[in-house]
């Protein structure tokens, strides 16, 4: 069933004359202790339940809780509650997801969902990322891998930068010299693992005469309100 239930998001709503379900925002960030706001329109459809669906980075969706307007309360999925989720709504295609007091735990991609009885078709909307910020979590731990000697024979060179982070969403960039590089650049999604943390590798793939001419690289990674950075050089090169 998550199975179906991950190809269903993956592909969302592309059949001709099914309803489109919006959200809003695409992104949200607040800050450890908030409130977050998650808005989902259902269009066309005003007699389905609106069903929020909570996945991590590389994990499998988990269902949050559904509501209806005709409904006193919403019911949840195992291990959410009323404590700290809950929902109203608008109007009969209009509903919200609102989490109360957000802890870290709660970043992920929020999907709304629906059935259109119309079009016999589940529907989903594209999502919205929640990003939770906590100054208390520990900066994202860094390794910067140089090129193999066996593929800068090839006349190629990939830099390998391997990020660990208590957050599932991180912004990576690289620098060479001191200017940004976006060309040959390859970033993972992240993924959970088994102690609850997340890493994430990324690629940067140069000609074997830039890595050795190039002088300083640079990988950094920012995932909530925390940033580091890890620069690498050929050793034939002086700063």
């Amino acid at each position: 069933m998550l199975g179906t239930l991950c190809t269903l998001i993956a592909v969302l709503s592309c059949v001709s004359g099914v309803t489109v379900v919006t959200q809003k925002p695409p992104v949200l960030t607040v800050s450890k202790g908030d409130t977050a706001t998650l808005d989902c329109n259902l269009g066309t459809v005003t007699n389905s339940n609106a069903k929020w669906y909570k996945q991590v980075p590389g994990g499998v969706p988990q269902f949050v809780l559904h509501f209806y307007h005709g409904y006193s309360a919403p019911t949840y999925g195992a291990g959410f509650s009323s404590t700290h989720f809950t929902s109203n709504h608008q109007s009969k295609s209009d509903y919200r997801l609102i989490i109360n007091i957000v802890e870290a735990g709660d970043s992920a991609v929020y999907y709304c969902h629906t059935w259109d009885s119309t079009a016999k078709e589940e529907v989903f909307g594209q999502g919205t990322k929640l990003i939770v910020t906590d100054s208390s979590l520990a900066a994202p731990t860094l390794s910067l891998l140089p090129p193999s000697s066996e593929e800068l024979k090839t006349g190629k060179a990939t830099l390998v930068c391997l990020a660990q982070m208590s957050v599932g969403f991180a912004d990576v960039s690289w620098t060479w010299g001191g200017k940004a590089v976006t060309d040959g650049v390859f970033t993972s999604a992240a993924e959970q693992k088994s102690d609850k943390n997340f890493g994430l590798s990324s690629f940067l793939t140069i000609k074997t005469s830039e890595w050795i001419n190039g002088c300083f690289f640079t990988c950094k990674v920012s995932a909530g309100s925390k940033t580091s950075e890890k620069r690498i050089k050929h050793s034939d090169c002086s700063e």
